[in-house]
C-alpha cells in the first residue's frame, strides 16, 4: 500500500514514500529533498552465510548519470565502476548502521541507494544515509535504528545545517554527521583548520537535527513497520568458550602482553596450537573436528575480553604503554632519488612512504560524477600490499578501504595547499604502507607533509594525524577509557577509530568508526583534546626536527614554470587552426604548454633556456604592433620595391627601399638578404591595418 509521509529538513520539505516501488524487496523507501530522489532498497538472504565469523553487510551507493541531465563517455556510453565519490558514500552510509545489527547475526544483507534526480542544493549523499535507516526500520530485517544523518558547514561564522551548493562554496567545514535519537554514531569531516570547540558545536547542532528525522522514522516504524524476522544466532558457543576460558585465561593474559607485535603474533599462533591439543586430549579427535569452528571464536572471544579488561580495569595496554602515550615515531625526508619529493613516517610498526609528484594544471584528475565538481588538482592515493601485514598475497587494485583512506588524507591536506595562482602545478602525493599496525591513515597525513615540504610545494602549515581508541564497560557504559595512538589489536577489537587530522591551529579532517551504538558529547570532546595534544607533539617534536617548512627550491628533476599572461583573445592565435601553433612551439622547444580561460599561460620545461625561447615565442604570436613602436623582426622577402620584415605572430610589414637607410640605397640586396634580424620603426598603419616601416635614424650610415 503507498504510504507518503513529510517533515521539514533546514527549511526543504523531506519526504519518505513507500508502498510504490520494488515491492520486492525486505524493506524499500523513496527519498525526495526537494526535487533531489534517491530510491533506496534493503534486502536479506533467508539464511546465513557458512564459513564466516563477520555481518556480511553490503552497501551500494550507485550514481546514474541521468540524475544531472547527463550521458555517459566512452564507446559503451553507460556507467562503468563506481566513482570514488559512491564509494566514499557507500563507506558513510554503512558506518553508522553496521553496529546497530544484532552480532550473531550472518544473513547477507545489501542496501542499495539508486540515485534518480540530484538537485545540487539538496545531497543525494544525506538522502542516501536516511533512506537506508528508513528502509531497514520499516523491513523485516532486524535493525536496532533509526540512525539519521546531515550535512553541516560553516558559513561567516555560522553553523549551516544542510548547506546549500552556494554556501557550500564559502564553508570553512563540510561535515557529515550520522547518529542515533541517543548519540553520536559516524563522523565525516574536512575543514578549514576548525578549532574543536566550533567543532564539536557543529556535531551537536546536526545532532539536534538527527534526533527530529529520528523521530520522523520511527512514528513511519510504528505505522507500517514488519515484524522482524528471526534467524540462526552465530554467537559463541558459552559452554566451550567458558571451558578454554578456565583452562587457558592466566595464559593468555600473559601472551596477550608480549610488546612486539611479531612476537606476539607468534604466542598467540602457539596458544591457539596448544588449545586444540588440549581440547583434543579431553574430549577426542571426533569432538574436537565437531568443535573446530566455536574453538576459534572461543578463543577470539577470550582475547578480546582479555584486552579490553587488561585497559579498562587496570590500565595497561598490550604493549606496555600508559592510556595518553603514544608509539616510538621516527620520520626521514628526501631518501628517494630523482622524484620530486619523498617523507617516511613511521609509528611503531606502522611505517609508510609518500612520494611527491609535480605536473601540469592540465594533469588535474578529471571528476565524473554528480556533483559541479569537475577537477581537482591535489589527488592522493594509498596503497596496502600484502607484505605490510605480513601477509603473501598479490595486489589487485585499490579496494574500499584503500581509497576510503587515501581520500582521508586528501581531505586533510588540501586546506593548507597553495592556490593554483601561488603554485601552478598539480599535485599528486603516493601513500605506500610499507608496514602496517594500525593508524596508517594518519601515519599516511603525516608522511604526505613531509613528502610535500620535500618537494618545496609551499603549503601554509604542517599537518599531522592521530587516532584515539575507545573501551567501554559492557555491562555500563558510562565507564570508558580513551586510548591515543591506537595499535592493530586495539582497533580490531576496541569500540572506536577516531581519526583526526590537522594543523596546531585547528581540524582538517575526521573520520570516525565505531562498533558501539554511538558515542557521547563527552568522549567526543575527549577524543579532540587527546588528538590535539598529540598533533602538537608530533609536529614540534618529531617532524620539525627533520624539516620544518617547505623547501625553498624544487627537485632539479621537478618541472621548472614559466607563468605568462596574454590576452583571452590572442588564445586563439597562440593554439592555431587544429592546435598547429602550438605544436610547433613545444616540438621546438621541448616544452609542456597550459593555456587558462583566462590567458593565463604556464610553460613548464627541466631547461630554463627552452622555457625562455617558448616565451619569447608565444609574445612574438600575440605582441600588438603599435604606432611608433621599435620591434626586432626576419626579413622574410625582398622585392625590388622594398622589404616585407616578419614581426612574429603572423604580422609583416614592408621595409620601403626609401625607408632602409639614411642613404641612398639602389638596390635591396645591396642591404638586406632574407634571413637577417633587423630592428625597424612602425611610422604607419594605414586604414586597411597594412604596416609601414622605416630604419632611418635608427642606425647611421657608419653601423650599416
Amino acid at each position: 500500500m503507498f504510504k507518503s509521509y513529510s517533515m521539514e529538513l533546514a527549511g526543504r520539505p523531506l519526504v519518505l514514500e513507500t508502498g510504490k516501488m520494488a515491492g520486492l524487496a525486505n524493506g524499500s523507501v523513496l527519498v525526495k529533498y526537494g526535487e533531489t530522489t534517491v530510491l533506496v532498497n534493503a534486502t536479506a538472504s533467508k539464511e546465513p552465510k557458512d564459513g564466516i565469523d563477520f555481518f556480511p553487510l553490503s552497501v551500494e551507493y550507485n550514481e546514474k548519470l541521468y540524475a544531472v541531465g547527463k550521458i555517459p563517455g566512452g564507446f559503451t556510453k553507460r556507467e562503468g565502476k563506481p566513482s570514488e565519490k559512491a564509494i566514499l558514500t557507500s563507506r558513510a552510509i554503512d558506518r553508522p548502521i553496521r553496529p546497530l545489527f544484532p552480532k550473531d547475526l550472518r544473513n547477507d544483507v545489501v542496501i542499495d541507494c539508486l540515485v534518480l534526480s540530484v538537485e545540487q542544493d539538496c545531497s543525494p549523499e544525506i538522502c542516501a544515509m536516511i533512506g537506508a535507516s528508513a528502509a531497514l526500520s520499516i523491513s523485516d530485517i532486524p535493525f536496532g535504528g533509526p540512525t539519521a544523518a546531515v550535512a553541516v558547514g560553516y558559513v561567516n561564522d555560522k553553523i549551516v545545517i544542510n548547506p546549500t551548493e552556494e554556501e557550500r562554496k564559502n564553508s570553512r567545514l563540510t561535515l557529515t554527521v550520522a547518529g542515533t535519537i541517543e548519540k553520536i554514531a559516524m563522523i565525516e569531516a574536512g575543514a578549514d583548520e576548525i578549532p574543536d570547540n566550533t567543532m564539536l558545536e557543529a556535531i551537536k547542532a546536526g545532532h539536534v537535527e538527527i534526533k527530529k528525522i529520528c523521530e520522523f522514522i520511527s512514528k513511519i516504524k510504528e505505522e507500517i513497520g514488519k515484524p522482524k524476522f528471526e534467524y540462526k544466532s552465530a554467537a559463541v558457543d558459552e559452554t566451550i568458550y567458558e571451558t578454554i576460558a578456565n583452562e587457558f585465561a592466566d595464559r593468555m593474559k600473559t601472551d596477550v602482553q608480549t610488546p612486539d607485535k611479531i612476537e606476539r603474533d607468534d604466542v598467540l599462533a602457539k596458544l591457539t596450537e596448544d588449545v586444540k591439543a588440549w581440547y583434543v586430549e579431553k574430549f577426542g579427535e571426533e569432538k574436537a573436528e565437531e568443535d573446530k569452528s566455536a574453538i576459534g571464536d572461543a578463543l577470539y572471544k577470550l582475547e578480546k575480553k582479555t584486552v579490553r579488561k587488561l585497559i579498562l580495569e587496570e590500565g595497561k595496554r598490550v604493549d606496555g604503554r600508559g592510556i595518553y602515550d603514544i608509539r616510538p615515531l621516527s620520520c626521514e625526508v628526501g631518501l628517494i632519488p630523482r622524484v620530486h619529493g619523498s617523507g617516511m613516517f613511521t609509528r611503531g610498526r606502522t611505517q609508510v612512504l609518500s612520494i611527491a609528484t609535480l605536473g601540469m594544471v592540465s594533469e588535474e584528475q578529471i571528476l565524473d560524477g554528480l556533483d559541479t565538481e569537475e577537477s581537482k588538482r591535489y589527488m592522493h592515493q594509498y596503497n596496502f600490499p600484502g607484505y605490510s601485514v605480513g601477509e603473501a598475497k598479490a595486489s589487485r587494485g585499490p579496494g574500499r578501504r584503500e581509497i576510503g583512506h587515501g581520500a582521508l588524507a586528501e581531505k586533510a591536506l588540501v586546506p593548507v595547499l597553495p592556490s593554483v595562482e601561488e603554485f601552478p602545478y598539480s599535485i599528486r602525493v603516493v601513500s605506500e604502507i610499507l608496514s602496517s599496525n594500525g593508524s596508517t591513515s594518519q601515519g599516511s597525513i603525516c608522511a604526505s607533509t613531509l613528502a610535500l615540504m620535500d618537494a618545496g610545494v609551499p603549503i601554509k602549515k604542517p599537518v599531522a594525524g592521530i587516532s584515539t581508541g575507545l573501551i567501554t564497560d559492557e555491562n555500563d557504559p558510562s565507564k570508558y577509557v580513551v586510548i591515543t595512538d591506537i595499535q592493530g589489536i586495539e582497533d580490531f577489537f576496541g569500540d572506536m577509530d577516531f581519526k583526526v587530522g590537522g594543523t596546531k591551529d585547528g581540524i582538517t579532517a575526521i573520520q570516525v568508526d565505531i562498533k558501539v551504538d554511538g558515542l557521547s558529547y563527552e568522549i567526543i570532546a575527549e577524543a579532540f583534546e587527546r588528538t590535539a595534544k598529540a598533533r602538537a607533539y608530533i609536529l614540534d617534536e618529531i617532524m620539525a626536527p627533520q624539516i620544518a617548512e617547505p623547501r625553498k627550491e624544487l627537485s632539479k628533476y621537478a618541472p621548472k614554470i614559466v607563468n605568462m599572461k596574454i590576452s583571452p583573445d590572442k588564445i586563439k592565435d597562440v593554439i592555431g587552426s587544429g592546435g598547429k601553433t602550438i605544436n610547433k612551439i613545444i616540438d621546438e622547444t621541448g616544452v609542456k604548454i597550459d593555456i587558462q580561460e583566462d590567458g593565463t599561460v604556464f610553460i613548464y620545461s627541466d631547461d630554463s633556456e627552452r622555457a625562455s625561447r617558448a616565451q619569447t615565442i608565444i609574445e612574438e604570436i600575440t605582441r600588438e604592433i603599435e604606432l611608433n613602436g621599435i620591434y626586432t623582426g626576419k626579413v622574410a622577402r625582398i622585392m625590388n620595391f622594398g622589404a616585407f620584415i616578419d614581426l612574429g605572430g603572423g604580422k609583416e610589414g614592408l621595409l620601403h627601399i626609401s625607408k632602409i637607410s639614411n642613404e641612398r640605397v639602389n638596390k635591396v640586396e645591396d642591404v638586406l638578404k632574407i634571413g637577417d634580424e633587423v630592428t625597424v620603426k612602425v611610422y604607419e598603419i594605414d586604414n586597411q591595418g597594412r604596416i609601414n616601416l622605416t630604419r632611418k635614424d635608427l642606425y647611421s650610415a657608419d653601423a650599416e
